[in-house]
């Protein structure tokens, strides 16, 4: 029996564990499932429920949920020593007040660098701290979200991508990468979401690296549903032009690149399809 929790995938059973966490009658269908499929945005205790109840789950979200948002992340990629920029993760203010003394270039960042704050992706919540009055600001913003119970932030390297970053769509067995493009070529953020151009065919050298790297840290990892943002340097002083450097993971990821939600959706229920014939 395949018990699905996905709005969009159909199974032997169909359940919805929307906005609450899963109870005793969903986990006695897991426990007689011989596989669970998952929505992407599914809660820990779902994924957790699942995970101990049935020996098939998809996605799996097993780093995910072990390497929680950009700070977990940055943490995750140093645990594997994959190539990214220079990242420093801080759990709260006060964490990087007692390393720093609120000095970034005590850290090893000097300005220009990149400000990340915890949680949501596709480019939201980065800033670059260009100056010291606005890393300032940033700071006090991170006092004010701590305030609402919202902690955690990531200080990175700033890396020169002439407006581009690749974005490596990992979907079961089936890779698809894309370049988003900011149109002027400037700026620090060149997601969809903010504004970027779709390239599927532009060096494909580039792309080729940067699926064989996301490719290597989905074996490591066992992620199989998410989408990977990397950059490439285009200052050999800094790093090599042709090394892909990791940025994020974002789990719940834009369409537009594989054209469009029902697009995705057909990809996603082929590959799930294919994962549940493995078996």
């Amino acid at each position: 029996m395949i018990l699905s929790f996905h709005p969009c995938y159909v199974g032997d059973e169909n359940r919805l564990c929307a906005g609450r966490d899963p109870d005793d009658d969903d986990i006695a269908r897991m426990r007689a499932a011989k596989a669970v499929i998952l929505p992407q945005g599914c809660r820990e205790t779902l994924f957790n429920a699942a995970a101990s109840s049935c020996p098939r789950v998809f996605p799996d979200y097993t780093a995910r949920f072990a390497w929680p948002e950009k700070t977990g992340q940055s943490r995750m990629f140093a645990h594997y020593n994959t190539p990214r920029p220079v990242t420093a993760a801080f759990d709260c203010l006060a964490d990087f007040n007692r390393q720093y003394n609120s000095n970034p270039a005590e850290a090893g960042f000097a300005f220009p660098f990149v400000f990340k704050y915890n949680g949501s992706g596709e480019g939201a919540n980065v800033w670059l701290a260009d100056t010291p009055d606005t890393f300032a600001r940033l700071l006090a913003r991170a006092a004010d979200w701590e305030k609402t119970r919202q902690y955690g932030f990531v200080l990175q390297q700033y890396i020169e991508t002439r407006g581009r970053s690749l974005r490596v769509a990992v979907v079961g067995n089936t890779l698809v990468s894309y370049w988003r493009i900011q149109p002027d070529n400037t700026g620090f953020q060149a997601s969809a979401a903010r504004g970027g151009r779709i390239d599927h065919t532009a060096d494909p050298g580039r792309r080729a690296a940067g699926e064989e790297l996301v490719l290597h840290l989905c074996r490591q990892t066992g992620i199989n549903l998410a989408g990977f943002d990397l950059i490439f340097s285009e200052n050999p002083a800094v790093r090599p032009s042709n090394t892909p450097l990791f940025l994020e993971i974002n789990y719940f990821f834009g369409r537009t690149g594989l054209g469009g939600s029902e697009a995705f959706y057909r990809l996603l229920c082929a590959e799930i399809d294919k994962w549940i014939g493995q078996a």
